[in-house]
């Protein structure tokens, strides 16, 4: 099958130019973000020159390559306090507080038991099958 005596829609053409000169129209388009079909009526409701396209664009290759680094920059800075705040924490005082939220978690858990020893049981229609928490059925 050749295209030799097809002709084609100049604003197909015109579409073809469009990609070629943003080659991240090809790259979204391979990684299955977008269908040729999506990207052509985005493009010729939109135009060429809609901001929407301003991620693709050769020129923006390189600052969206800063950026990206910038932020992996701000993430290992992050990383590095964390680290140094882990490092900086007293091991004593961190037991401490561990030990207060675990004598709170036991309060409110025994709280909790209170109500629920109160409340009238369900009666049950299997007396003698074990009581489980799960529901599970035998095959």
């Amino acid at each position: 099958m050749s295209n030799k005596g097809k002709v084609i829609h100049p604003s197909i053409q015109q579409f073809k130019m469009f990609v070629k000169e943003n080659p991240g129209l090809i790259k979204e388009v391979r990684n299955g973000n977008m269908t040729w079909q999506e990207l052509y009526e985005e493009w010729y409701l939109l135009g060429e020159e809609d901001s929407r396209w301003d991620a693709y664009r050769v020129g923006n290759q390189v600052s969206k390559k800063n950026e990206d680094s910038k932020e992996q920059e701000k993430s290992g800075e992050w990383m590095s306090k964390i680290i140094h705040t882990v490092k900086n924490m007293d091991q004593e005082q961190l037991q401490g507080q561990i030990g207060n939220i675990s004598h709170a978690i036991d309060a409110i858990q025994g709280v909790l038991s209170q109500f629920q020893g109160s409340q009238p049981s369900k009666p049950s229609s299997n007396r003698d099958a074990p009581q489980s928490p799960f529901s599970f059925r035998k095959d």
